[in-house]
């Protein structure tokens, strides 16, 4: 019997993080879906968004960029899904489970603060990345986008988008004031996202100064990463600049979670 491990019931079962951070997940998932305007903006406005981009598409004058419709389209598509389904929804998540005693009530238990976060933040990023697959699908049937031709920057850019947003969701919520606050808190860095990283008009139409300072945006990064991996037109000082931002700010936002969360109600 020696070297046998002997167990016996009379002690609490363990559970893993995976386990955890799953049981939150199916949670929030049920708490989601029973918040109507939050499901809604998170499921349809990334799908329907690109129908209204289409038009303006088709009426720029594309020649000497080395961009294509499809080009503009995909990665645009992907940061409408990170801004609405990932960052929005989980910003009014966060603030209203921080609000609701959910939070504080978690972390009496055996849930560490990462699993908490992450466990909140699953349902949406999984909305977010089944919305990235449709939309793939649907460009490559309609418009014959074919296949990347440097899926690794691609793959990078989705990466880093999905670390990086979902953490400034959470930043955000920190310093929203209540439930309702949290989407007007959100407004000001969605609409400079959607201004300025090259979802509605590429950088490679913008004047050099604007288009610089752009290049510096959150969410500008992901998109020159995924046009450039699907496009091959990436030039390599390119690439170097838009992971390392892509980096920095993953690095910032993880940095401003842990110092700015608030776990506790704002009153």
């Amino acid at each position: 019997m020696s070297g046998t491990a002997v167990t016996t019931g009379a002690g609490p079962a363990r559970t893993t993080a995976a386990g955890r951070m799953g049981a939150l997940a199916r949670a929030e998932l049920t708490l989601l879906g029973r918040t109507k305007a939050t499901l809604a903006a998170a499921l349809f406005v990334p799908l329907t968004m690109p129908f209204m981009l289409r038009s303006t598409v088709d009426q720029m004058d594309l020649k000497g960029t080395g961009l294509t419709v499809g080009s503009i389209l995909l990665p645009s598509s992907i940061g409408f899904s990170l801004l609405f389904a990932v960052y929005s929804s989980l910003v009014s998540v966060y603030a209203a489970r921080r609000e609701e005693l959910v939070l504080k009530r978690l972390r009496t238990g055996e849930p560490r603060d990462v699993e908490i976060l992450l466990g909140a933040a699953l349902p949406s990023v999984t909305i977010g990345l089944a919305q990235c697959l449709i939309l793939t699908a649907a460009y490559a049937v309609t418009l014959g986008i074919g296949a990347p031709r440097a899926p690794h920057l691609v793959l990078l850019g989705i990466l880093l988008g999905f670390v990086t947003w979902p953490a400034l969701a959470a930043v955000t919520a920190g310093f929203s004031r209540s439930i309702e606050g949290a989407q007007v808190a959100a407004m000001p860095l969605t609409l400079v996202s959607l201004v300025g990283s090259g979802t509605f008009i590429p950088l490679e139409m913008l004047p050099d100064r604007v288009a610089s300072f752009c290049e510096l945006l959150p969410l500008t990064p992901v998109i020159t990463l995924i046009r450039g991996g699907w496009s091959g037109h990436l030039s390599a000082h390119d690439t170097l600049g838009a992971l390392g931002t892509a980096v920095v700010w993953a690095a910032i936002a993880v940095f401003a979670v842990q110092r700015w969360f608030r776990w506790e109600p704002r009153r």
